[in-house]
């Protein structure tokens, strides 16, 4: 009887700890819940503002017009969401997965360095590969935009 007392007690202790535990510093109990529907759009939509912050940024550092700007805008989207696609795709083998990643990076943009320049073509291979810095990019817009503020207040005075 005194044993069976016992493993009562110690389990008993161990689940309150355990429920303790769960909680975070609010107070607020941990759960593991899917996503509703509503979640999973806000995410969506977040993602899709947040890749095309993405590429007008990268964009900033071509040199086309803006006809060729578009296009290019319309491609990177478009690898992206193929891209994405590729990715979650179920393969057998991690090698299979990254055979297809790296064929869709040579072949998708076979048609657009026809239309850009050979500059702006090697910027998009980097930036395909990771190698564009976007934090960079939003500093020298802060820069011009602190640049044309000033100029203006200064324009304002004089």
């Amino acid at each position: 009887m005194k044993k069976t007392f016992l493993i009562v007690f110690a389990l008993f202790i161990g689940f309150s700890t355990y429920s303790q535990v769960r909680r975070d510093r609010s107070g607020i109990p941990q759960t593991n819940s899917e996503p509703s529907a509503s979640q999973i759009a806000k995410r969506e939509r977040e993602v899709e503002e947040r890749k095309a912050e993405y590429i007008n940024n990268f964009l900033t550092t071509l040199e086309a017009d803006d006809f060729q700007k578009e296009i290019a805008k319309q491609y990177i989207s478009s690898f992206f969401d193929k891209k994405i696609e590729v990715l979650k795709a179920k393969y057998e083998r991690s090698f299979d997965r990254n055979e297809a990643v790296k064929k869709l990076e040579n072949t998708h943009f076979k048609e657009l360095e026809e239309l850009i320049s050979e500059s702006d073509m090697t910027k998009i291979k980097d930036m395909i590969k990771g190698d564009f810095d976007e934090k960079e990019v939003k500093k020298k817009k802060k820069r011009k935009k602190k640049k044309k503020k000033k100029k203006d207040e200064d324009n304002d005075e004089g």
